[in-house]
């Protein structure tokens, strides 16, 4: 067995979502919406299943979609791709950062992680060989400092591994932050895997800054979209990849090797789900943020306190300022067994020295759910009592 997936534990989300099971729980554990995503964008998924190719595409991805991509990204992002060079589609995010990392380390190198952290990226820098460096980011703000990143860049390093809207925490990296982290990078001469997953999912009228976009970065930067995130189908497991030809002649490598290619027929939707007009993204941010706010100031009308949340499917709770007397995993614990609300500690996504007070909610779910969450709350009155 290797070691590496041989001694990692049961994922917080399997744990948190079996306990839900086992309480008849509200979950707001695990990051999904509870709806089934655009009709329009799943009938044309369903059209192309039986109307359209169902053998091997190309290894690259469809042209549509690597062309709708390129499209996309030029309206809401002003990046100029050449879809025949510089994109690729992957089989889901997860995939395309796996494919990186194999591709762009060699045993021994090392590569930054941001934490907390989404669970997958220590294993995989593991198994690539890479060496992992830590920066820690730590509550309220959450920002990059420059201090630690000094600490953590070295002539090893080979890789940035950053996300950008960054889960769990909630937070959109603002421009003055984004170029500080461009300046490391290009005077290190190291290349940023940009996670940037959640992109279209950003609030208050904030916009999303790609890597590609950062001063120095168009040539040593690669951008990781998910169709998955954008629509809301989590399931559908289609990533978009973006780099320069020198970076993405390697990527594809990795991903031939791995996945090879991803279902038509999710592909053929996804070009046409890039395509639709504007209105329709603010619609959806509009309403997760709306759904944000109404977690919020339910949470705030218990003498709950929760964090800044500008962009993701997650709001944390502040156990800090709450004075809960015990750490996040046992609190959130308490919730699911006691009071039948499953939430995600956040120290459950630190590698080393975890905070221990902060607690993650998913919003991303119709009033119904959030409304019962919150009643479930109220009855526990854990700003009065809190669990012991």
């Amino acid at each position: 067995m290797n070691p590496i997936f041989a001694s990692l534990p049961t994922t917080i989300f399997e744990t948190m979502s079996g306990l839900a099971r086992q309480h008849d729980a509200v979950n707001l554990g695990q990051g999904f919406p509870d709806d089934p995503g655009p009709q329009d964008v799943r009938a044309k998924a369903a059209d192309a299943v039986l109307n359209g190719w169902n053998q091997y595409p190309p290894m690259m991805g469809l042209p549509e979609l690597r062309e709708a991509a390129a499209r996309h990204y030029a309206h809401w992002q002003g990046l100029d791709l050449d879809p025949a060079r510089e994109v690729m589609v992957t089989s889901g995010a997860t995939e395309a950062l796996a494919g990186a990392l194999m591709a762009l380390i060699a045993p021994g190198e090392e590569v930054v992680l941001f934490q907390p952290l989404y669970d997958a990226y220590l294993p995989l820098v593991l198994r690539a060989g890479g060496v992992p460096r830590f920066v820690s980011l730590t509550p309220p703000h959450w920002r990059l400092d420059e201090a630690a990143l000094a600490a953590a860049f070295s002539p090893r390093t080979r890789v940035v591994l950053f996300n950008n809207p960054h889960n769990p925490t909630g937070r959109v990296f603002d421009a003055q932050e984004l170029e500080l982290l461009a300046r490391f990078c290009t005077r290190s001469g190291v290349i940023l895997v940009s996670d940037e997953v959640w992109e279209h999912v950003v609030f208050d009228g904030a916009r999303h800054i790609s890597a590609l976009s950062l001063p120095g970065m168009r040539e040593r930067a690669v951008k990781i979209g998910s169709a998955g995130k954008i629509f809301g189908m989590t399931g559908w497991k289609v990533g978009v990849v973006c780099a320069a030809p020198e970076i993405m002649a390697a990527l594809s490598r990795a991903h031939q090797f791995l996945t090879f290619t991803t279902p038509p027929a999710l592909q053929s939707a996804v070009a046409y789900g890039l395509g639709k007009e504007d209105g329709w993204f603010d619609a959806m941010r509009a309403g997760l943020q709306r759904s944000r706010d109404r977690l919020a100031q339910g949470l705030a009308g218990l003498g709950l306190p929760t964090l800044a949340c500008s962009g993701t499917y997650f709001l944390n709770m502040d156990l800090a300022a709450l004075g809960a007397p015990i750490g996040d995993a046992a609190f959130c614990r308490e919730l699911v067994e006691r009071h039948g609300v499953a939430t995600i500690p956040v120290s459950a996504f630190y590698a080393e020295s975890p905070v221990t007070s902060v607690v993650r909610l998913c919003f991303a779910k119709q009033d119904s759910t959030l409304d019962e969450a919150l009643g479930r709350l109220a009855a526990a009155s854990l700003h009065r009592q809190p669990a012991a």
